[in-house]
């Protein structure tokens, strides 16, 4: 008996250091291939040769299969796909995803350099240079050094979640070569290298499919594939470019590029640190013309404020990064005949006249139409039927007819009458002094509008409602079923199911989503509503002040006028809006189905109006809280935030580091420095 238990010990013993043996050779297996994986990838230095590396793969491949105990979902072997997404979640970025301002000629830098030397002062300015990659944008979260998700870039406020499918691209790590902060995003583009584009596209033609039109939409196109395991199959990579971290350890974005690099990411060579415009004006020159030699589309350049500090004192527009510049190349341009001019009907009204083409190749896509703006801008171009126009890429993105190439204008041309009647409904245009735009004035009764109205009411800035497009609306509207926005909330399953390309399911999910919509705050629903000129920012300034529907539909004009940066247009536009009863009976609707027509109680928790009337600028680093968490708490207490210190400003809120210039502005101006708690004592 003695001997059993000895026996037996002696066999668990070995049977525990056996696989104690076998979990570190599976791990040892991981991190070389990682490591070649980042060499051959990411640095373009491979240090074995394809055989062995697929040899330890395998390897790493069978012990798994052998032992799935020690499953790791960041596994190289799991890189191969598999996983498929039927429907891709919607993920709320928690760093908004801005856009960036364009500018075309080195006087639109210059003036860039000039506003941003307004706020920041007499402080130096260093930039960094960077290629501007046109791909797929995607914002790669991590934490404690795994990847968490991969959200593409969306509206800004939010994408579509595709983390099984990013992880099939190899120069993107699972896990991190060394530690970084806990928690960080890092943003980037999805590429196709042309190598790789092409090789797809003769596969394509060999089984006579149609071949890909670009790189760019190929590479986007991939990122909503079902099946990782055909995303897998693309030879796609991803270039880095941002790190957003609460608590960066480095000083400058130059900086943290170069810790990126280390922690395993794909940061192109193509950046330099520039000190004078001068300076950032010959990177532009050199890769004017080097860019043709580069294996992947680049479309400009991107100029950014090298000192993180010196970024956070810039902050944001409603729309771009004050900190950065996009610089676009001279867009390309081809010539083609233009067939007939169209008109479309916005769902203000606006008419905008429509450039038909004869198709023509421009920028790696075809175009068989462009804008053609206003009558202003056909009747200053003299452009006819008939005629052959030159066509670019306004930002390389819109197509649009810029010129006539008047040496081959047909003989029999005629000027061109620009219409008198709307081409949906046939009422007569309408232009006011001063717009360039004619408009069409039956706003309740233009099909069209009725139907824009109510597309732009579901979009996903703002009713965000899942499972109706732009055609599904078209059709309701077609079939008589809804002929406002108020009308979706009577839709029933039983009336949508019938319908061309619906079924049970599509109708649920219709249902659902209008359902869900009512969660969406006020000031969404205030945007979603459609009154003239009231864009995003200017929905929440109003929701904020005026807190429900009532209130703001009750508003004078010149309580309207009184509301920070809300001028005499939009006052009228709300008047006009508030005064019309089919706006009016459409709000009771809407109401009665439960839309949040009011600032929720849980939203005014720790707000007040005790800071109304001050202006507060922020400058430095602080303790308490993140400049963001800062701001948003000076607004919500009835602050506002300025970027500049000027004699209107209350306070300076100082910490760490705050900008020179600011100080001596500050005390030049006699205005108050306070710390953190003093801005807290003054809550109090």
């Amino acid at each position: 008996m003695f001997w059993l238990f000895v026996f037996l010990i002696t066999f668990n013993e070995q049977f525990i250091d056996m696989i104690l043996n076998i979990e570190q050779k599976i791990n040892e297996l991981r991190e070389e291939l990682n490591r070649h994986n980042y060499n051959y990838y990411v640095l373009d230095n491979p240090t074995i040769s394809d055989f062995e590396f697929d040899k330890k793969l395998k390897e790493l491949e069978k012990l798994e299969i052998e032992n799935p105990q020690f499953f790791d979902a960041n596994s190289p072997t799991q890189r191969v796909g598999g996983e498929i997404t039927k429907n891709f979640a919607t993920i709320t970025h928690k760093n908004r995803m801005y856009s960036l301002d364009n500018s075309y000629s080195k006087e639109d830098l210059l003036d860039w350099e000039k506003r941003i030397q307004k706020i920041i002062g007499t402080e130096s300015i260093t930039y960094t240079c960077e290629l501007k990659y046109d791909g797929a944008s995607i914002n790669l979260s991590y934490k404690n050094g795994i990847l968490e998700n991969a959200v593409t870039r969306g509206d800004g406020f939010q994408g579509d979640e595709v983390t099984a499918n990013i992880k099939t691209i190899k120069s993107i790590p699972l896990v991190l070569n060394k530690p970084f902060v806990d928690n960080f995003e890092i943003r980037g583009e999805i590429i196709l290298p042309f190598d790789g584009f092409n090789k797809m596209n003769e596969e394509r033609i060999d089984i006579g499919e149609e071949p890909y039109r670009n790189p760019r939409n190929t590479a986007s196109g991939s990122l909503k594939l079902q099946n990782s395991a055909e995303v897998a199959k693309r030879p796609l990579d991803c270039l880095l470019y941002h790190i957003v971290a609460d608590k960066n350890p480095n000083a400058t974005h130059f900086e943290t590029l170069e810790k990126a690099r280390e922690l395993g990411f794909k940061v192109p060579k193509a950046i330099e640190l520039c000190n004078t415009m001068e300076e950032v004006f010959a990177f532009i020159e050199k890769w004017n013309t080097k860019r043709f030699d580069l294996p992947y589309e680049t479309d400009g350049i991107v100029v950014k404020v090298n000192s993180l500090a010196q970024q956070d004192e810039l902050g944001y527009t409603a729309k771009s990064p004050r900190w950065a510049m996009a610089y676009k190349f001279k867009t390309a341009q081809e010539s083609t005949v233009l067939n007939e001019i169209t008109y479309q009907v916005g769902r203000t009204g606006a008419i905008t006249p429509v450039a038909n083409l004869e198709p023509v190749q421009l920028a790696g896509t075809t175009v068989k139409r462009a804008s053609l703006h206003n009558a202003d801008q056909i009747e200053k171009l003299d452009i006819r039927v008939g005629d052959t126009v030159f066509v670019e890429k306004g930002g390389e993105i819109i197509p649009k007819v810029v010129g006539v190439d008047f040496s081959k204008r047909p003989l029999n041309s005629e000027p061109t009458k620009y219409i008198s009647c709307c081409p949906d409904c046939n009422t007569k245009l309408v232009r006011t002094d001063g717009d360039a735009k004619h408009y069409c004035p039956n706003e309740y009764g233009c099909p069209t509008q009725i139907t824009g109205r109510i597309q732009h009411f579901i979009s996903r800035k703002a009713m965000n409602i899942d499972g109706i497009g732009a055609e599904t609306i078209e059709l309701l509207f077609k079939e008589g079923l809804i002929s406002n926005y108020a009308d979706l909330y009577d839709l029933k399953e039983a009336q949508i199911i019938p319908l061309e390309r619906m079924a049970e399911k599509s109708a649920q999910n219709i249902i659902a989503g209008i359902e869900k919509s009512k969660e969406i705050p006020f000031e969404k629903v205030l945007f979603a509503l459609g009154i003239r000129f009231v864009g995003e920012t200017v929905a929440k300034k109003l929701a904020k002040h005026f807190k429900s529907i009532d209130n703001l539909m009750k508003a004078s004009f010149e309580e309207l006028i009184t509301v920070d940066e809300i001028g005499e247009r939009i006052a009228n536009s709300v008047i006009d809006f508030s005064s019309n009863l089919i706006n009016i009976q459409q709000i009771e609707r809407l109401k009665n189905y439960g839309v949040k027509l009011e600032v929720s109680a849980e939203s005014l928790l720790n707000t007040s109006s005790i800071l109304v009337g001050k202006i507060f600028v922020v400058s430095g680093v602080f303790t308490h809280f993140e400049r963001n968490d800062l701001k948003k708490s000076i607004e919500d207490n009835g602050g506002k935030v300025a970027s500049s210190i000027s004699s209107k400003t209350t306070y300076v809120i100082a910490g760490d580091n705050m900008g020179p210039s600011k100080l001596a502005k500050a005390e030049s101006l006699g205005i108050p420095i306070i710390s953190e708690m003093d801005y807290l004592n003054l809550l109090k």
